[in-house]
């Protein structure tokens, strides 16, 4: 990785960090669990969901390493960074979450955030740390194809900035409750 990626990665992983603090920090229990829809879900499942698939991606791009390079694979989006993390942070094309992946409530309300920021630190750190040639490793993604290990760490942020984008339009949603004014004196 090169100096400007790193950069760029921890960069993008700082951003999409602050903006899903912003977005999701002081929500009631009630405004983190709203549904608008039976198939949609809740902003507090969206969190959890971020979490759970960057600590997996972590930890596969960390297995990923312990093999060695593969100079027969090639990225599908070689050159194509910007393009992969526009396409992934879009919420044009809607995918189905494997049942690995799929949130099931596994930490409570005031937890949801602290596993977010205990799996984004290790991924800050695995970021600025690392010596090895991401872009030598791969692995495939179910959707974009065989990525090379950089474009994976910038994937974690365009996904985290994915769901932030569909907890923002879960909170836009007729019905979201709104916070309580302070009762006005009569």
């Amino acid at each position: 990785m090169t100096p400007g990626e790193r950069e760029w990665a921890l960069q993008n992983l700082a951003e999409s960090r602050e903006r899903l603090l912003h977005m999701a920090q002081g929500l009631s229990k009630e405004q983190l669990h709203f549904r608008p829809a039976p198939e949609r879900w809740t902003v507090a499942e969206c969190v959890e969901h971020i979490a759970i698939v960057e600590g997996r991606v972590l930890g596969h791009m960390q297995k990923t390493l312990e093999e060695g390079p593969d100079p027969s694979k090639h990225s599908a989006l070689e050159g194509r960074e910007d393009t992969m993390f526009a396409v992934a942070v879009a919420r044009v094309t809607r995918f189905q979450a494997p049942e690995v992946l799929v949130p099931t409530g596994r930490w409570p309300d005031e937890q949801l955030l602290q596993e977010f920021e205990a799996t984004r630190q290790q991924t800050r750190d695995f970021a600025a740390s690392t010596q090895a040639d991401l872009r030598r490793h791969f692995f495939k993604h179910p959707a974009l194809g065989e990525l090379d290990l950089y474009q994976w760490l910038l994937l974690i942020s365009a996904h985290c900035e994915r769901h932030r984008a569909q907890s923002e339009e879960v909170m836009a949603s007729p019905g979201f409750p709104r916070a309580r004014q302070a009762d006005a004196p009569s």
